[in-house]
């Protein structure tokens, strides 16, 4: 009873918390991405790197620069790991073998960080700060650079113009994203987090023996790696390390973290559009989702049948924190794969079928309850857009979403979206299983197997980053099948977005009349949530039948 009453004060913390930042923390990226008054900073910035801060894009130039920007961040992160053992703070390590170096360079700059290493024993203190500390701020703000070139296209009108990449970039990550991290890792500092910069250290065990234990500048990395919906962690436990996460009280600061962006984020597109109403209607569809969730996965981890001690002795602790428990684990765990993070503070593996399956299917939702920084945003926008579709066509009315015309040109780059990621996701795994040496890597035969081998992949092209522990995925075909899932789960999408927003930019405003379609009431918020579940359920149902659902039937 007390566990349960605990857990209950946890979510309701973690509620109440979210509802107080929502508004403030939405108004001020609403306000940091339509001011025209620029900061001396980012005026150095746009100095240094010849940008006309004024000058707006088109929405091909948009992307451009986005494509540009990344691929040289990714050369840049590649070529740092490779040459690691000449760097200062390397503490002794070594180059990062090639096809690792790719996959962490794509997983970092596409704001997945799947980890196929352990971090305290491959990367030394200024790899893991200038390297990949560094692209969890710059990825996560490329997301909400997108999903504000979006939100314009709503907003403006015969004009080919979605804002100016550049001048996004700079002000998420000047005025959101490094003010936020400087507090809260000061937060988690003072919480026991640790921040030095100590090498390894041999300590004594409680049994008499001897381990060495890296220290690093940990607290961090870690505000960032939970705000930027980023997850790599420092450690290879990730999260459920004590370094990065020692007590209940930073788990739940670090759930908070991961979450508050993402929910705040349709506060700024209410804003943006002029009509709060649509946003609170985003975020209905949000919550919903993120409740049931949490619900579900909490109920199969404490009342799933099993003939193991763990159930008896009050659910399933196998793979969970002995300090956290069943109902921050399950919190967490829901909540890291509803967003694109990958960070993790208990075994997802040795979840129970149904819980472990609905983790799988958080990531298939296209991470959009609340979903990662920025992506979360447009992803459920774009299926907002096809929402308004279907209803137009259930009543034979031209379909209107904020005041613009959806036609064939629009939803062919909504359909396009919703279908790329699936492809890749099926695409690998079928690949994967098709091979007997990528079968081998699987640490469980049969329906588990295969769902270790399903959640890599949907974790690698939504762009999450958690894994199933059981499968081997630091090989050559992994690191390379995976790094190219994230690459192209990334960026094809937003090649889509981005698109849309031009198309939408480009038309003139259509007058509310009475056969429009309300999208700020009730019936909307039903219908969003009913197509989020339908089409994610059509295209994942069969993979899901032979994986989590065959071994939950067994």
């Amino acid at each position: 009873m007390n566990g349960t009453l605990a857990g209950w004060l946890q979510i309701l913390a973690l509620v109440g918390a979210l509802a107080l930042s929502h508004r403030p923390l939405g108004d001020h990226i609403a306000r940091c991405l339509t001011t025209t008054r620029h900061l001396r900073p980012e005026r150095l910035a746009y100095r240094a790197g010849g940008v006309g801060a004024d000058a707006e894009q088109t929405w091909a130039a948009y992307l451009r620069s986005m494509l540009a920007f990344s691929l040289v961040s990714m050369v840049f992160l590649y070529v740092f790991q490779r040459v690691q053992n000449h760097l200062l703070l390397s503490l002794g390590m070594k180059p990062v073998p090639p096809d690792q170096a790719f996959d962490i360079a794509a997983s970092f700059v596409t704001n997945t960080d799947w980890q196929s290493y352990s971090g305290e024993q491959t990367m030394g203190h200024l790899v893991q700060m200038a390297g990949l500390a560094v692209q969890n701020f710059v990825s996560a703000a490329v997301g909400i650079a997108v999903a504000a070139a979006l939100i314009r296209g709503f907003t403006r009108e015969r004009t080919d113009r979605v804002g100016n990449f550049w001048v996004d970039l700079t002000r998420v990550v000047l005025r959101v994203l490094l003010p936020l991290s400087f507090v809260f890792a000061i937060a988690l500092v003072a919480a026991g987090v640790i921040q030095n910069f100590h090498g390894v250290r041999t300590v004594v065990t409680i049994a008499g023996g001897h381990q060495g234990i890296t220290g690093g500048p940990v607290a961090s990395q870690e505000a960032i790696k939970e705000l930027g919906t980023n997850g790599g962690g420092f450690y290879n436990a990730n999260s459920a390390h004590p370094f990065e996460n020692p007590t209940a009280f930073t788990n739940l600061l670090e759930t908070y973290l991961l979450l508050v962006i993402p929910f705040a984020l349709p506060r700024t597109f209410g804003t943006m559009v002029g009509d709060r109403r649509q946003g609170y209607a985003v975020l209905a569809v949000m919550g919903l989702v993120w409740a049931a969730s949490v619900a579900v996965v909490t109920a199969n981890e404490l009342h799933s049948v099993s003939s193991s001690a763990d159930h008896a002795a009050g659910g399933m602790l196998e793979g969970k924190e002995q300090r956290l428990g069943i109902w921050a684990s399950a919190l967490f765990a829901a909540s890291t794969t509803l967003t694109s993070c990958g960070a993790a503070d208990s075994a997802h593996d040795s979840y129970t079928p149904g819980g472990g399956g609905l983790l799988i299917f958080n990531m298939m939702l296209g991470e959009i309850a609340p979903g990662g920084t920025g992506s979360g945003l447009y992803g459920i926008l774009v299926l907002a857009v096809v929402a308004v579709f279907v209803a137009g066509l259930m009543v034979g009315r031209t379909p209107e979403y904020l005041g613009k015309k959806l036609g064939g040109r629009e939803m062919k780059f909504a359909s396009l979206y919703i279908l790329t990621t699936p492809a890749v996701v099926l695409v690998g795994s079928g690949i994967a299983m098709a091979l007997p040496g990528e079968r081998a890597a699987m640490a469980n035969p049969g329906p588990h197997g295969f769902s270790e081998v399903l959640y890599a992949f949907t974790s690698a092209a939504n762009n999450n980053g958690s894994a199933f522990a059981g499968l081997q995925a630091n090989t050559v075909w992994y690191n390379t099948g995976l790094g190219l899932a994230m690459i192209f789960g990334r960026f094809l999408p937003m090649v889509f977005v981005l698109a849309l927003a031009g198309a939408l930019a480009r038309q003139r405003p259509v007058p509310v009349t009475a056969g429009t379609l309300p999208t700020h009431r009730p019936q909307f918020v039903g219908l969003l949530t009913g197509v989020v579940i339908v089409v994610v359920g059509l295209t994942y149902f069969p993979a899901l039948a032979l994986g989590p659902l065959a071994e939950g039937l067994r």
